[in-house]
């Protein structure tokens, strides 16, 4: 009975996933399809039970209010790089988290805004703190 409590629980997860928002944004001359958290629950998921990521693919974390805002592993299957931006999308730092710990990331200035994506993917294409991502406008608008 166990298992299938949790099988409906991860199934529940996954439409849950399916059902979230997706921007297209930009890091230099790299494109990046994200899927939105913008509230709590959905911030509160993230991506739990995720068994990979696709290449250019990710989850844009959008907070109430600039702050402090940590992150954390817990339940996550994969390895993730997350970038804490300010209100303009500027990367304020950008943190390697590995899968379920419960060790904090946190931002190193107030953010709003904190994009993961797949370990190593910013350091990768040479996205640094102090850069810019494109398309937050878009998020704007709604």
């Amino acid at each position: 009975m166990k298992k299938l409590i949790a099988l409906g629980a991860l199934a529940w997860c996954a439409v849950a996933q399916a059902q979230l928002p997706v921007v297209q944004l930009s890091a230099g001359i790299y494109l990046i399809k994200a899927e939105v958290a913008a509230d709590m629950s959905t911030r509160a998921q993230g991506l739990m039970f995720r068994k990979s990521l696709p290449l250019n693919g990710g989850m844009l974390f959008i907070f109430d209010e600039p702050a402090i805002q940590c992150m954390w592993m817990k339940n996550t299957l994969v390895p993730l790089s997350v970038a804490f931006m300010d209100e303009r999308g500027v990367i304020l730092n950008i943190e390697e988290m590995q899968p379920q710990t419960e060790d904090t990331h946190c931002a190193a200035a107030p953010a709003l805004l904190a994009l993961e994506m797949s370990k190593g993917w910013f350091a990768q294409r040479g996205i640094k703190p102090g850069m810019k991502l494109g398309g937050l406008e878009q998020l704007r608008a709604h």
